[in-house]
């Protein structure tokens, strides 16, 4: 008895160390964690007494009733186990608590406009997971004192820092025997990808981590955790870092809300620094605002489904299909008010090419809104921009969408054979016919406004300006359809300002050595013309009447007085 209790002990603590199996009544691998004990205690209660039997000290009857007498408390508690695992699964499926299942997500319905804002091009994100990935990888390369003993771990997170969009993610020990050598002063350092920038830096860090997924033994960070809170289920921990650049592990903790096994929710996270190891538990409304992946998009996705579903019963879900609607394949990441908020599609059950909206909702809080925008699927809209760049192979990332004229808009960066962006697309949601293409996120958006507003979808006054003040060092003059047109050169500038005379009767009196400030068009990176058209200004103060902004047509004849003295 004693030797079968003291195997069964080793086998399971083993079997604890490797796994690491939560001890929780609400998670199934407990329940696999005890069968398998029940079922070593028995293997070895029938191999220990047949031992007996072979030496001849018990007959078969004695032997069976030995056998009887010790495993059936086992017995016993290996149908308990079954029971308790197969009426936990059946009170926690959705037929018998759709409701349940409907509520774990509450969305509200948001306005497009108000609530996602035109970001600036310093916000946008101009890089998918594996691009980010495959650019920190190569920077790892130019590290010779760290390339021989490290590897980039391939294992980044999306967060804020310091209200930019980047990817961290910790180097990792490049195999078993560098991982002996190295562990005394832990991982020395992070890498972190500029998402708009799309610039690679290794941070070194005074002290290394000594707490990560590549650790073997005790400081394996989910080993680490388990050991601090056997009783409490997590999801994958995610590496951040906070305002200072400190590395975290955020590990969320999940919970179990329906029945026995249904409805995983997050009930609070645990904050593991990475160099030292100090864990401290946070419930939800505690969680610093600095942490940004406490839900999962896989979870939030997951929830909507039911929510989107179950909204009029279990029974609708698979007859009739009245108002359901499910969550498009896929997802991304936007910033808005120093959060990161996870977006995908939402479309009906019948999964046409169609979207009928979106969700956005924030990582860290599970705040979670659904905006009307009826329109192409992402994945049309994908194969919407790769038709427009087919000529180069490009292929599109999956769309972030942005708020560019008051228009719900695909953003969809497009990269070559090796991963790397080399153009940008935007695509109109509700028309994806719409696509606009550029080399950069500026020349992209203007040649996107310049379609909408040439469909009128879009008025001039959304067309984006840009303003330049200076010295007037030239000035030309032509009349072009019967309208004259003034040419003015700025001191230190080779582009020529169009003004029509009509629009900016100012434009007159204008000499050589007159202070102004000019409106104009941004130039279209690539534009071999140094002429910007549609442009105003302002001559000490004095502002010429609003105009309507007309690009400027081709000359039919020139003149060029002589330039007019200095004022």
């Amino acid at each position: 008895m004693a030797l079968c209790l003291i195997i069964t002990l080793v086998v399971g603590l083993v079997y604890f160390y490797v796994v690491l199996p939560p001890i929780n009544l609400q998670a199934e691998e407990f329940y696999t964690f005890l069968t398998l004990l029940c079922v070593v205690f028995v293997v070895c209660s029938l191999l220990t007494s047949g031992m007996d039997l072979i030496k001849g000290s018990r007959s078969p009857r004695d032997y069976l009733k030995f056998i009887k007498a010790r495993c059936l408390p086992v017995g016993v508690l290996f149908l308990i186990i079954v029971a308790v695992s197969i009426v936990g699964a059946v009170i926690s499926m959705p037929i018998f608590r759709a409701g349940a299942y409907r509520d774990l997500l509450t969305v509200e319905t948001g306005n497009f406009t108000q609530d996602i804002t035109e970001i600036s091009f310093n916000e946008i994100p101009t890089l998918d997971r594996s691009s980010a990935e495959y650019l920190s990888d190569r920077q790892m390369g130019t590290l010779s004192d760290m390339v021989s003993q490290f590897e980039y771990s391939f294992d980044s997170s999306q967060i804020n820092y310091q209200g930019r969009p980047v990817r961290v993610a910790p180097i990792a020990y490049a195999d078993l025997f560098k991982w002996f050598t190295n562990r005394g002063e832990g991982l020395p350092a992070y890498v972190m990808v500029d998402m708009v920038t799309q610039e690679a830096t290794v941070v070194r860090l005074d002290e290394g981590m000594k707490y990560s997924f590549s650790e073997p033994l005790n400081r394996n960070i989910v080993r680490h955790l388990r050991f601090h809170y056997p009783t409490y289920i997590f999801g994958t921990p995610q590496f951040e870092i906070n305002e200072d650049g400190h590395p975290y592990w955020i590990a969320p903790r999940v919970v179990k809300t329906i029945g026995l096994f249904g409805g995983a929710d997050i009930q609070g996270a645990v904050l593991v620094d990475a160099i030292t190891g100090q864990c401290t538990y946070y419930e939800l409304d505690d969680i610093p605002n600095w942490v940004d992946n406490v839900f999962t998009p896989e979870l939030i996705m997951e929830q909507y489904d039911y929510h989107g579903t179950l909204v009029n019963g279990f029974i609708n879900s698979i007859f009739g299909q009245r108002d359901v609607t499910i969550t498009t394949d896929g997802s991304n990441y936007i910033a808005l008010n120093d959060d990161v908020y996870m977006y995908t599609g939402v479309t009906s059950a019948n999964a046409d090419q169609s979207n009928l909206g979106f969700l956005l909702s924030n990582q860290r809080t599970k705040e979670t809104k659904f905006y009307s925008a009826p329109g192409a699927t992402e994945a049309a809209a994908e194969n919407s921009a790769e038709g427009v760049v087919q000529d180069l192979k490009y292929t599109a990332t999956f769309p972030l969408l942005l708020n560019i004229a008051n228009e719900p808009t695909y953003f969809i960066p497009l990269k070559d054979a090796t991963s790397l962006v080399k153009s940008y697309a935007m695509v109109n949601v509700a028309q994806y016919q719409i696509v606009a293409t550029g080399s950069t996120v500026s020349q992209c958006e203007q040649n996107y406004i310049q379609m909408l507003t040439s469909k009128g979808i879009a008025s001039e006054d959304e067309v984006p300006r840009t303003e330049i003040s200076g010295t007037v060092s030239d000035i030309r003059s032509a009349v072009m359809e019967g309208n004259s047109y003034y040419f003015i050169q700025l001191e230190g500038d080779p582009v020529y300002y169009a003004l029509s005379a009509a629009e900016n009767p100012i434009a007159v009196i204008l000499n050589v050595g007159d202070k102004v400030t000019i409106q104009h068009t941004p130039a279209v990176e690539g534009q071999t013309s140094s002429i910007l058209d549609g442009s105003t200004i302002t001559l000490d103060g004095v502002a010429s009447p609003d105009p309507i902004v007309t690009p400027a047509p081709q000359p039919e004849e020139t003149q060029e007085p002589e330039p007019s003295p200095a004022a």
